[in-house]
């Protein structure tokens, strides 16, 4: 666990910056173009850097040059002038010469009179500083054996405090009595160095004083553009969660005042059209309200007219016998399409009243379940109840539960035909499920998508033998709804269609997974057969 500890710290802090990352424009605005500016500016301060490096070298390496070709061609007229006769003189020449060229100009360190390839190791070397005997390569000396000219390179000159760049420049002379040497100059370009490297820190500095100048710029140029559009979002948000009349500060003319301008009208065009819309639903709703009552008192008398009619129904003739038959059975149909009628009204007022309480699930199946036995025998439809084993208890209105469930068999045995409905429970330990699944017509996808919409039929061509003007699953909907429920519908065609009702254990708590899975193929989790 200890091991894993960092990496969970990693991960987190990651997960924080990824998070702020994707969460502020202004931030990736800022890091972009300070980003790019700090590409920018490194590759320009490299290409000055290299040219100003390069430049000074260039102009070094002349000036070098021509010194070193100077010293050879004085130590070799002075060589020349001199009057030697013996080999002890030579020495005491070449030792005077390479002290009295070491000095002679600015930034030379040393000169070495070297023996050239073939002399004997008795020649002897004449050197001011025997540590830069080491700088000559074998390179530079093949060089010098095959040509008389004049020979350079670039070489690491020794110091007190490590190494400096230089030059080490070599050419042949010819002393007398011992034949031909090798005359070097070794030149430091410390000085050039120090200036390039004061060069580097000015562009470093200064790069790294632009990129923050063009970062502060670049986030008040954010911040002027995003701070709008910020608010703008908010006074959305609020918009969105019920605050009409919320708008946005408008300062100046220029766009960013004009998208605010919109916006306000946008806003004071959208309370003006759902003010209009909610007045209408007033209007509709107090409409429905108000006809199903008054309607309530003429169906009355109406039903103990029809019950009087019926009751007689044997001494009518036959044509009036079906009628009064017709009437007493159309007047159940129409009472019931009255109450969903007043139930979905009272829905739409915000007037339905939820009275839970701690039930087990099992009784309501039952009694549903007899109720539509007589006409799933009637269609030939066998109803095969799953996980009636033990209690599944939850937090619900017994009465609206019911009518969800019955609502969910009648309309199953509705579209079923000789072939089962399977009624399935379920529980886990946040939420209780029943799955209505009928083996009929099916349906598609699109028709899945609407069957909860209120008066909406598949086919509103086809004869119904029960039910009322298509409001059950409407309210179904709602009632599940109400107790912060779920109820959902999936459907194939030819294969058949499946409803899953799903509540909370207890109520104003989230059901979360659902216990049964609504696809018929899926396995029951919690069910039991």
């Amino acid at each position: 666990m200890m091991a894993g500890q960092p990496a969970r710290t990693a991960g987190r802090r990651w997960e924080s910056v990824r998070s702020r990352w994707q969460g502020s424009l202004t931030l990736r605005i800022v890091v972009t173009i300070m980003v790019a500016g700090a590409a920018a500016l490194t590759g320009v301060g490299a290409y000055v850097a290299t040219s100003i490096r390069d430049g000074m070298f260039d102009n070094r390496l002349e000036s070098v040059l021509s010194d070193a070709m100077w010293r050879a061609d004085h130590a070799q007229s002075t060589v020349d002038a001199a009057n030697v006769q013996s080999t002890a003189q030579v020495q005491r020449l070449a030792y005077d010469l390479i002290y009295d060229l070491r000095y002679s100009s600015a930034g030379t360190v040393g000169v070495m009179l070297i023996p050239a390839t073939g002399r004997p190791a008795s020649a002897g070397n004449y050197v001011t500083d025997r540590a830069l005997v080491t700088l000559i390569t074998p390179e530079l000396t093949e060089a010098l054996d095959g040509d008389e000219g004049q020979y350079w390179q670039s070489v690491r000159v020794p110091t007190t405090t490590g190494h400096a760049p230089g030059v080490i420049v070599g050419r042949r002379l010819q002393l007398p009595l011992v034949g031909t040497y090798n005359f070097f100059t070794v030149y430091s370009l410390a000085a050039e160095q120090q200036s390039v490297n004061l060069v580097m820190r000015v562009l470093y500095l200064g790069a790294v004083a632009l990129v923050g100048l063009l970062g502060a710029v670049t986030w008040l140029g954010a911040w002027q553009v995003v701070k709008p559009v910020r608010e703008a979002a908010q006074s959305a948000e609020r918009i969105a969660a019920g605050v009409l009349d919320e708008r946005m500060m408008v300062r100046g003319t220029d766009e960013l005042a004009t998208l605010g301008h919109s916006f306000n009208r946008m806003a004071e065009s959208l309370q003006e059209q759902i003010g209009r819309l909610e007045e209408l639903s007033r209007v509709q709703r107090r409409f429905v309200s108000d006809v199903s009552h008054e309607l309530r008192t003429p169906l009355a008398t109406i039903r103990m007219a029809a019950e009087v009619i019926y009751e007689v129904r044997e001494d009518l003739d036959p044509v009036t016998k079906r009628s009064a038959e017709l009437l007493y059975g159309q007047l159940d149909r129409f009472e019931s399409m009255l109450a969903d009628l007043l139930e979905i009204s009272r829905f739409d007022a915000g007037a339905a009243v939820l009275a839970a309480d701690e039930e087990d699930l099992r009784p309501v199946i039952e009694r549903v379940i007899d109720m539509a036995q007589p006409l799933a025998e009637r269609r030939g439809v066998e109803l095969r109840v799953h996980g009636m084993s033990h209690p599944v208890t939850a937090e619900f209105d017994p009465r609206r539960i019911e009518r969800v469930v019955r609502n969910l068999v009648l309309n199953a045995i509705e579209h079923t035909a000789d072939a089962p409905v399977d009624i399935t429970l379920g529980s886990n330990a946040r939420a209780v499920s029943v799955r209505v699944l009928d083996h009929g017509i099916g349906m598609t996808r699109s028709e899945a998508a609407h069957v909860f919409d209120r008066f909406w039929r598949a086919d509103p061509a086809r004869a119904r033998t029960t039910g009322g003007a298509g409001l059950g699953l409407a309210i179904s909907l709602e009632d599940a709804r109400l107790h912060g429920g779920t109820l959902e519908a999936w459907g194939e065609e030819g294969i058949g269609a499946s409803f899953l009702l799903t509540l909370p254990r207890r109520t104003g708590t989230e059901p979360g997974p659902a216990p049964v899975e609504i696809h018929p193929l899926a396995t029951v989790k919690g069910a039991e057969s």
